[in-house]
């Protein structure tokens, strides 16, 4: 019994936020109060509750006692620090966050070039044919994808580098979404170019190498996002 109220809980919770979303509540926002909110979910009040305490131990919700419920500032949860889930233009944020990539990963890729030791840039070579055997496949490559770049950070030895990481992932997640991973053979030569360039020592051509497969990148999301 336990596990199914917890389940629901988790529902409400999410329908809560499809509600912030829907109703575009900003941060201070005001929810309706429990009866009216319990109500529109369709659950009881222990149920809501539950739903409320867990979205406010996310940063989520803010529950003032004798005034009501809150959108909190800052908005943001563990798996989504910046709260991405609460832009509601997600073809822009999708496209901003490939001009991120633009401004960050190629510096990064010089950086891991000219520190790579010979083991670090073979660890980096069997991570690309991570993703290459993914396409060969058929199944998703986001997740080998998004550790060959954060192998790549790490590489750098700039400690700032894989704190962003979680954003990298989510950039890679929602491009690869997008556009339905349909940058095969770009993606395995451009990785190619990128891990020999590290192999090489070689910081111009490891950025270049970056810069060109994220070109590739953006052109194929802006071409995708042209023919919506």
């Amino acid at each position: 019994m336990a596990s199914t109220q917890k389940s629901l809980a988790d529902v409400t919770a999410e329908r809560i936020i499809k509600y912030i979303i829907d109703n575009k509540l900003k941060e201070g926002g005001q929810l309706p109060n429990e009866t009216a909110l319990s109500s529109l979910m369709g659950v009881g009040r222990s149920t809501l509750r539950e739903a409320i305490r867990s979205l406010a131990s996310r940063n989520i919700l803010t529950v003032q006692q004798g005034s009501g419920i809150y959108v909190s500032h800052n908005t943001g949860v563990a798996d989504d620090p910046l709260g991405f889930t609460f832009i509601e233009n997600k073809e822009k944020l999708v496209a901003d966050l490939m001009e991120f990539r633009m401004m960050i990963e190629p510096r990064s890729a010089a950086l891991a070039a000219s520190k790579a030791t010979p083991e670090q840039a073979q660890e980096l070579l069997l991570l690309a044919a991570d993703v290459e055997n993914c396409y060969e496949k058929g199944v998703s490559h986001s997740e080998a994808d998004a550790l060959f770049h954060a192998k790549i950070a790490e590489i750098s030895e700039n400690v700032i580098l894989p704190q962003l990481e979680p954003l990298i992932m989510h950039a890679i997640d929602m491009f690869i979404d997008i556009t339905h991973s349909s940058l095969k053979e770009e993606t395995i030569k451009t990785h190619k170019a990128i891990v020999n360039a590290i192999q090489k020592n070689d910081p111009i051509a490891a950025q270049d190498a970056m810069t060109l497969h994220l070109i590739y990148n953006r052109d194929r999301l802006r071409n995708t996002l042209a023919q919506k």
